[in-house]
């Protein structure tokens, strides 16, 4: 086999391929064996049938279709590992000539994988921040699980709207006089000082009773997501029914049996603290290896091509129509709420894709450096982790990733995660935690138990 390369432009090649008689000869009889294998032709034992008797029922062009198939792409993937080229689009195969007499000769051309000139990326250092949770965090989490626990009672007779305040409202809206789907609601308890509704329109309550009968006037935003509706100026009939406030429970006894499983504030109080402070360590050490990868990234240098962005741009989009459609939706829907085109929603991430396809092929060409490699165990750990994460049984993840044929995609994730973790395992480590190494270790305390998540807010009115 001949290969000839050429570059056509900064990222794009063509691979030019000869290959002698013999090979395609072989190719035929292979294409001949895989095509009676597959079919059933009366008087002949399945995968016994001759090529003439093949040619008879399909046709000649058939079987030379199957040998270009099978010469072809073999030909084509020892090229590009004979070559160490990697395809990020797929390659544009045009043939010249196909014969068992002479042999074969064509070309492919794509896009390759850019080359990566790495910087310094072991023996990196970043901050590393030692959190600490205090008693006024946890206070402000108990006043969260408060408020997410508070009662909606209707006010004393007379109380006027403030913020913080809910209305209970009946409510009926009209653009240049005519009535607009979305623009009408009955017993509608909105929240003053929640921006919930149209710039405007909740301050316009405030100060009203129960009872009262108010205009509002307003303007819809330039970048409302119904197009009708953009920068239109509307009115609004409004009939306040009720102003009910919400009442927090007190921070008591009580108020912990009822969200968790511990009797007494003080010991929920502990349970938050630690659960907390674990937390904390977790994002700060999150926090430190996002800062030595970002490093390793900063200090390389690879040109990446326009496909590649827009491939990883098709795969977010992807990922947020999967997102929306599991929350019985759909992205139309979804970019009407954001007031977008698919198009603007691309555009708003191309700078996210560009990042992860710049950081994807450092920690690739790190891993490939380092000799690093994803065993059986790697990937049993990742799928294991994924089925985790999203409460599924390992088997149906597993099973869902070699449907979609995405084992290769798999086997890259675990590779640049192996990748990274080299990067942390090389950082210098910071004065603080070679003392924290070097000191001797105290007993360690039992863990206390996890910490209970707040229930629901109560919708109670």
């Amino acid at each position: 086999m001949n290969v000839k390369v050429e570059a056509l432009d900064q990222h794009k090649v063509s691979v030019a391929v000869e290959l002698p008689a013999e090979v395609v000869q072989k190719g035929f009889k292979r294409a001949v064996a895989r095509i009676a294998n597959q079919v059933r032709i009366p008087g002949f034992r399945k995968g016994k049938a001759s090529r003439k008797i093949l040619e008879m029922h399909f046709g000649k062009a058939a079987v030379e279709a199957e040998a270009k198939d099978i010469v072809i792409n073999e030909a084509l993937n020892e090229a590009l590992t004979q070559e160490k080229l990697i395809p990020v689009t797929s390659p544009e195969v045009k043939e010249e000539s196909f014969s068992e007499a002479d042999g074969a000769k064509f070309t492919a051309s794509f896009v390759k994988r850019p080359e990566v000139e790495l910087g310094e990326y072991k023996g990196l250092s970043a901050e590393r921040k030692n959190p600490e949770i205090t008693d006024e965090d946890v206070l402000t989490q108990l006043k969260n699980a408060a408020e997410q626990n508070a009662k909606l009672e209707k006010a004393e007779d007379g109380a006027v709207l403030a913020k913080g305040d809910f209305a209970v409202i009946d409510f009926k809206g009209t653009v240049d006089g005519q009535a607009f789907e979305g623009g009408e609601g009955k017993s509608y308890p909105l929240e003053i000082g929640s921006q919930s509704f149209i710039p405007g329109f909740e301050e316009q309550l405030e100060g009203h009773k129960a009872g009262d009968d108010v205009t509002v006037k307003v303007t819809f935003p330039a970048d409302y997501f119904v197009d009708l509706l953009k920068g239109k100026e509307a009115e609004f009939s409004v009939h306040i029914n009720d102003v009910k406030r919400k009442q927090l429970p007190a921070l008591d006894d009580e108020f912990a049996k009822s969200i968790s499983q511990y009797d007494k504030m003080d010991d929920l109080k502990a349970a938050i603290k630690q659960q907390m402070q674990l937390q904390a360590i977790q994002a700060a050490e999150e926090e430190y290896h996002e800062a030595l990868v970002n490093q390793a990234v900063a200090n390389s240098k690879v040109d990446i091509p326009h496909e590649m962005v827009e491939q990883r741009i098709d795969e977010i989009v992807n990922e947020i129509k999967l997102n929306v459609e599991a929350q019985n939706s759909t992205l139309e829907k979804y970019l009407q709420r954001l007031g977008q085109t698919e198009e603007e929603l691309r555009k708003n991430y191309e700078k996210t894709a560009e990042e992860q396809v710049r950081q994807g092929l450092v920690l690739e060409t790190i891993a490939d450096k380092e000799k690093l490699e994803v065993n059986n165990q790697d990937l049993s750990m990742e799928v294991y982790s994924m089925a985790h994460q999203f409460n599924a049984d390992p088997k149906d993840v597993m099973k869902i990733i070699k449907d979609e044929d995405r084992v290769g995609m798999l086997v890259n994730s675990v590779l640049r995660k192996k990748a990274a973790a080299f990067i942390y395992g090389s950082a210098k480590k910071a004065e603080a935690d070679k003392e924290e190494a070097e000191a001797p270790k105290a007993e360690e305390a039992p863990a206390a138990e996890e910490a209970p998540k707040a229930e629901a807010p109560a919708d109670a009115q």
